[in-house]
């Protein structure tokens, strides 16, 4: 698709889209084509300044697409963070202990977070159990 600035005999301009140069010749050509304002069919092609793609215009560009995805990224995590702590009991910092209980057998299986210490969660793996940490979103970190 191609956008054309166009104007009528009457002076008045507005704009269109067209698969191409051929498409605008054959709607002009067979009366499909009239100004919106005045209904003239006289319309030619104004004089348009290209679109000129600079280094910079594509920075830009690319700067935005990385912001908008950074953005869904962050609210798809913050709702897996949301999701988990809904679902899950804060077991606070017994949470290694707990973990070993579930994993043991000891206690009920149910989700849980809370807080471990590097070396508890280091232990924790060596026995076998799976942590994760929750991430850290950028408003928790202020």
């Amino acid at each position: 698709m191609i956008k054309f600035s166009l104007s009528c005999d009457k002076g008045h301009a507005f704009e269109g889209w067209f698969s191409g140069s051929a498409d605008f010749e054959h709607q002009t050509a067979t009366g499909l084509l009239s100004c919106p304002v005045c209904n003239s069919l006289s319309v030619t092609k104004a004089l348009m300044a290209p679109a000129v793609s600079t280094a910079r215009k594509q920075e830009e560009k690319q700067a935005m697409v990385m912001d908008m995805a950074r953005r869904d990224v962050v609210a798809k995590i913050r709702e897996a963070v949301a999701s988990i702590k809904a679902n899950a009991e804060d077991v606070g910092d017994r949470f290694a202990e707990e973990a070993r209980k579930i994993h043991y057998g000891e206690s009920d299986a149910r989700g849980i977070i809370g807080q471990a210490s590097p070396v508890d969660v280091r232990d924790l793996l060596e026995e076998g159990i799976e942590v994760a940490p929750l991430p850290i979103l950028p408003e928790d970190a202020n």
